[in-house]
Parts: structure tokens; sequence; C-alpha cells
């Protein structure tokens, strides 16, 4: 049995570089951003419309759909000899209580959360529509011209329910009111930057396993992703040197977009995780 820990959180906060740094341990299998989850959730809802296992009997049939669920999770990692699989994938916190299911119990599960300031969240966005856009349609303008017209529709649009911003946002946040708190351990993508042997000390901690020296200065990328798969170019490439990152949003937005009412609204949630650091 592989032991499976998961990174999730905000996009465009370091998940792809902490896996990477993390990739650096032998003991560790990385991936890029991965879909066993979504498959998981398909087979999960599958069986339970399929009238054959439904006659089956309940018991019977929930007993088997769990062995099927384990099964699949457990050989997506087969082909690696690795004991120690860390799995990314913003969408972990919405089903849990099913990786808890599957992995053994509450205590089983571990996720470690990326999190960043999210007006750089939402700079770094607009900067990738800015580098995109100039030869390519991008989602976003194709889904929605005129908010696409806008700085301001933009971060309308990133933030919205469905998209990708907004959505893990909410992820994030529902996990913790489903109790998930302590199960969680939240990088801050300022500290992984300024302070990375500090912060990954922090996660060897949470995770259980020894430590393990990682070279800052040198960090190969071994997860690679066809970012024009999402719409957008240089999603997931990171530095090979780890250096202190200022802040983004200052530079790349204006005084129509920093004194409009809804940017005083991301202002106020803009670190919205500290709450569940001060209340641990």
């Amino acid at each position: 049995m592989k032991t499976i820990y998961m990174v999730a959180g905000l996009p465009r906060s370091g998940s792809t570089l902490l896996m990477n740094i993390l990739g650096q341990n032998p003991r560790f299998y990385v991936t890029p951003t991965s879909g066993i989850v979504d498959l998981l959730v398909q087979v999960r809802n599958l069986w339970d419309e399929n009238k054959v296992f439904c006659a089956m009997g309940r018991r019977q049939s929930e007993a088997i759909k769990r062995n099927v669920l384990e099964g699949m999770l457990q050989s997506y990692f087969r082909h690696t000899d690795k004991t120690v699989c860390i799995d990314k994938n913003r969408l972990w916190p919405e089903y849990l209580e099913m990786a808890s299911a599957l992995l053994g119990g509450d205590d089983k599960i571990k996720v470690i959360m990326t999190v960043r300031d999210l007006r750089d969240v939402l700079a770094s966005f607009e900067r990738a529509f800015r580098r995109t856009s100039a030869l390519s349609q991008i989602p976003l303008e194709k889904e929605n011209y005129l908010k696409s017209k806008t700085a301001l529709g933009r971060v309308d649009y990133f933030l919205g329910n469905a998209e990708n911003v907004g959505r893990a946002y909410n992820t994030v946040r529902d996990a913790v009111t489903r109790g998930w708190r302590d199960r969680m351990h939240f990088v801050e993508y300022e500290q992984l930057t300024n302070n990375p042997k500090e912060v990954l000390a922090g996660i060897y901690t949470f995770l259980g396993e020894a430590e393990f020296t990682h070279d800052f200065e040198n960090v190969e990328q071994v997860t690679f992703e066809d970012d024009f798969f999402y719409g957008y170019k240089d999603l997931h490439v990171i530095r090979r040197q780890i250096r202190p990152q200022p802040p983004q949003w200052p530079k790349v937005f204006d005084q129509t977009v920093l004194n409009s009412q809804q940017w005083k609204d991301i202002e106020d949630i803009s670190r919205f995780w500290l709450a569940y650091l001060e209340n641990k």
C-alpha cells in the first residue's frame, strides 16, 4: 500500500514549485495536476446510477464500490516503486470524506494547502491573460467576450464560483467548515519563496516524514503540463532558483481597479487563511 498525501489550495500559489522541490526526495513520487480524484468521483456517481449495482443490495454494493475505488487510487501509483506519493489537485478538499474512506480513516488525511494573497493570485492570472492573448484567444475571451475586455471584468470572472480562483477559495473554506482543519497544513507562497528551508521543515513535521536536505538553488522541473490545454501560456513553469517574490498586484493593476469597491472587498479576504492559523 502506498502512502498518499494531497496538495491543494489556491491557484498560482506555488504548488508546482512545491511539488518539484518535494520531488528531489528520492522517496517521494510527485504529480503534476492529477486527474485521479475526478475519475474517482465519476465512478462513485455512475456506480449509484447503475441498476445492476442498485439491485445487488445496498450493503454489498457499497462494500464492492469502496474496494473498486480504493483499488483505483492505489493502482494509479502502481507504476512507481516509490513508497510515498503526493497527488496534486485543487479538488481534493471537496472530497476528503471519500479520501478518508479509501485511505483508512480521517487520521490518514494530510493535505498541504498552498495559499497566496488573493490580490497576487488575480495579478498572476491577469499577467497570464496579457501574455497569452497577444496571439491566442483564451477561454475567458471566448466564453464572456465583454468581461474579458476590462481588468475589472477579468477579476470578476476569475472570482466566479465556477472559475479557478473563486472555486478554490470556496473549496478551502468549506473544507475547514466541514471539520478538516487539523488535517490541513497551509503553505504561504511568500514564506515558501522567502524561507524555503523553514517551510519544508514544517511540511515534513506535518507529514511525519523524515527530513531531507533540499537544494533550493537548483530545483529541476520534474512535473510538466501542457498549459495551452488550460488556455494560458506558461502557467506551470518554475524558476530553478528560489528567490523572494515581491507583491505583483501594485504593478499589474492601476487606480481604476484599486479604487473600486470590488477591489476593496477582495482586500478584506486577501489573506483569509490567517484566521484558520489563529484558531487552530
